[in-house]
């Protein structure tokens, strides 16, 4: 017995329970595109207090919303086995704190945002959060089973808050970044809800395997990796990157692609789990080719010169 008790995990400690409710993993991928925004939004580096300042507020602003998606579906997420651990559903934090923990990151955030870098980025994080807070968590994604699509526009924007940091105005290029994102979204998520279908169902969500069964979600996965796809290519297109990106963009385009395919026709959880793996790493590697393009070939051309 003694052995038993010894071998128990400690509990975690109050601040660790705030912690995980900021969702960090998720946050942190926030961020990061971000900061590719950031950087893209000028030929040279950027300035790195604007860039600081910018990259706190947004990370805050994010971790606040997270914060009150938990709060608002610590009853969803009680019946859900990959969120019955988080500290809303299991009571461990009550209403009001969770509500004042949101308040006091998103308050922050938003006054950063205002005050050191500029107010249409503030504005913007603003509207982000309650796209995301109040139109998805509360609206759209009880009522509805193209909740990720339509609810993926506030998760796109994080590009977009990057450049309007940088630039004072929001450019095509931003909007670009943005539909990539919006257009990932839907493939990403759905791959995550065909493996955990069951934690949907008994959650009560009308999320698309639910609502319209494997086989038409497998479908829609396929479909949107497909115009996914063309909507990478934009950026080379419109002259906003080089053939470096391009390579990159065409080699995980294809392998997103040829996962979509292999859902489609064969199905198992392993490879929804795979596919929903490769989705984060076909964003983040997609991104950096695009990060590297952009310094790398300005000054490769400079040396052939």
């Amino acid at each position: 017995m003694s052995q038993t008790l010894a071998a128990a995990p400690p509990a975690p400690t109050r601040w660790a329970q705030f912690y995980a409710l900021t969702k960090p993993r998720v946050v942190q991928l926030i961020v990061f595109c971000a900061l590719i925004g950031m950087l893209l939004a000028e030929p040279g580096w950027p300035d790195w207090r604007l860039a600081g300042a910018a990259t706190l507020g947004i990370w805050l602003v994010a971790s606040a919303a997270a914060v009150f998606n938990c709060l608002v579906e610590q009853g969803i997420d009680r019946r859900m086995a990959r969120t019955a651990w988080r500290a809303t559903a299991k009571g461990q934090l009550g209403t009001g704190q969770a509500l004042a923990f949101s308040g006091l990151l998103g308050g922050a955030g938003s006054a950063v945002l205002y005050l050191w870098v500029n107010p249409l980025t503030m504005w913007l994080t603003f509207a982000t959060f309650v796209g995301y807070a109040v139109v998805y968590t509360v609206v759209l994604k009880p009522l509805t089973p193209q909740n990720i699509v339509i609810g993926g526009a506030s998760g796109a924007m994080p590009p977009v808050l990057g450049w309007a940091a940088m630039t004072g105005h929001v450019g095509p290029e931003a909007l670009m970044l943005c539909l990539i994102i919006f257009l990932w979204t839907p493939p990403h998520f759905w791959a995550l809800a065909l493996y955990r279908a069951e934690d949907y169902r008994r959650s009560g969500l009308p999320m698309l395997p639910i609502t319209h069964g494997p086989e038409f979600t497998r479908l829609q996965v396929l479909l949107y990796t497909i115009v996914l796809f063309a909507a990478t290519l934009l950026p080379f297109v419109h002259g906003m990157s080089g053939w470096l990106y391009l390579a990159a963009a065409l080699v995980l385009g294809v392998l997103f692609m040829a996962h979509a395919w292999r859902l489609w026709r064969r199905y198992s959880d392993a490879l929804a789990r795979q596919t929903f793996r490769f989705s984060i790493w076909h964003l983040s590697l997609l991104f950096a080719a695009l990060l590297l393009d952009h310094y790398l070939m300005p000054w490769l051309r400079a040396l052939s010169a």
